[in-house]
């Protein structure tokens, strides 16, 4: 799989790849990425599905307001774009973008057949909570951050071409796009309890046996409360599983896919 950038269209003041015909599949990203991170993903749905793969503001090639960006902006943005669609979708959504995703099932179930939440934190324990802050607060606006903690945390040491692209990703990202967004994914706790326990559509909760921070038992925790929820923990993969290991997480959403339109 090759992570070459691909072309773009606009949709409600995002930039976004869309590929493909059908019903639709919204996409969403997490920080420091753009729309191509899902490039598995859409190769594989797009076949049968139109897919939409947003740039978050400040990624990508989407803008970055001059203005800071708490949490809702970014559910907002999202939710014009699901308003855009004419048709329920399928919303999958990787880290903070799974943050979103959650977030517009809760308040949009009549526009969304089925939700993932890939590699999605929730509850996280008091020293993960001071650790991703400490790291939020660090962050200037102005000098993007050396990505090699982030990248050994994402994929080890061990050079793939998954780990260069994102590389490349972390060093050109707009810096003040990354602050807000690294700074609203760090004070968010993940979804309320009682939200998740009223989710009324299938929901795949999935993250990596190797993630150390959006863990196995989040996503099992999760999993547990939605009343048609399910966890899914891919053995070796840790934060980046959606490239790494694709072919797991594309089956998955196939599948997920199936069970929201049979």
């Amino acid at each position: 799989m090759t992570w070459t950038t691909q072309q773009r269209s606009e949709v409600k003041g995002l930039s976004a790849i869309i590929a493909g015909r059908g019903r639709p599949v919204l996409l969403l990203h997490g920080v420091g990425l753009r729309a191509e991170a899902w490039a598995a993903q859409i190769a594989a749905l797009s076949t049968s599905f139109k897919v939409i793969a947003p740039d978050m503001y400040g990624h990508g090639e989407s803008p970055c307001p001059s203005t800071p960006l708490a949490m809702e902006d970014y559910v907002l943005a999202a939710l014009e774009v699901l308003d855009e669609l004419d048709q329920i979708a399928l919303v999958v959504g990787h880290s903070m973008g799974a943050m979103v995703a959650l977030e517009l099932a809760f308040r949009a179930p009549d526009k969304i057949s089925a939700v993932a939440a890939l590699n999605a934190v929730f509850e996280r324990p008091p020293e993960a909570s001071a650790a991703v802050k400490s790291r939020a607060a660090s962050h200037n606006g102005i000098a993007l951050p050396d990505p090699e903690p982030t990248l050994q945390r994402w994929f080890g040491t061990v050079p793939s071409p998954e780990r260069t692209a994102c590389d490349t990703w972390l060093r050109t990202v707009d810096p003040m796009g990354y602050r807000w967004a690294y700074e609203a994914f760090a004070h968010a706790t993940g979804p309320d309890r009682s939200a998740l326990t009223g989710l009324r559509c299938p929901a795949l909760f999935a993250t990596g046996a190797l993630e150390p921070n959006s863990t196995p038992g989040m996503s099992r925790d999760m999993a547990a409360l939605a009343p048609h929820g399910r966890a899914m923990i891919v053995e070796g993969a840790a934060h980046m599983m959606l490239m790494t290991h694709a072919g797991h997480v594309n089956t998955a959403l196939l599948d997920l896919a199936q069970e929201a339109w049979p």
